[in-house]
């Protein structure tokens, strides 16, 4: 794929390149989006967002940096304004929540199983909640800073740090489940 060619084409409205273009980066795009959706058909509604924001603002690439670079920023941008929709609320149920001591819950901590796959993975992460996954994805997967979060979402960098902390709490305590059921399961011989 020639990326100066088919943008081109894309700006002079060349449904080839269109077609072209979405087909090169839905697959890629689409996992990244689906770490911050509750499922895959929230994700995939995301990612039609993000398409539409692409296009509409492709004139603004200029090639400086990576093509597919630029496209992921859309796309986490798209996905950070999505989950603001539903933010105001649970941010103002999560700062009323008491903060959670990582460290206490570190000492119960057990290995995770060797066999939890990157499904099993990504699945735990979809059923943290909204402000959880959000602030997990962007912190851990776009290595995004509490100040950019803070910002990025309209919280303080306090709420992000403790957010972060309650999302691995509940990661852990996920992991440390779904062992517990395979050694249940290898005890019984299941």
């Amino acid at each position: 794929m020639n990326e100066k060619e088919i943008v081109q084409g894309c700006l002079n409205g060349n449904e080839r390149d269109f077609k072209t273009f979405y087909g090169h980066y839905y697959g890629k795009m689409l996992n990244a989006c689906v770490r911050y959706a509750k499922d895959k058909e929230e994700a995939k509604d995301i990612v039609q967002e993000g398409f539409v924001r692409v296009f509409k603002n492709l004139h603004q690439f200029d090639f400086q940096g990576s093509l597919e670079g630029w496209v992921r920023r859309v796309m986490v941008n798209t996905a950070i304004n999505h989950y603001r929709k539903y933010m105001k609320d649970i941010v103002n149920y999560m700062e009323d929540e008491r903060v959670v001591n990582m460290e206490k819950h570190e000492e119960d901590n057990h290995e995770p199983a060797e066999t939890i796959s990157s499904d099993q993975i990504l699945a735990m992460v979809q059923n943290l909640t909204p402000v959880y996954r959000t602030v997990f994805n962007l912190s851990v997967m776009e290595g995004y800073s509490h100040k950019e979060i803070s910002e990025a979402l309209g919280i303080t960098e306090s709420t992000s740090r403790s957010n972060l902390a309650k999302a691995r709490i509940k990661l852990q305590e996920m992991v440390n489940k779904h062992s517990l059921k395979l050694n249940t399961h290898e005890a019984h011989g299941k």
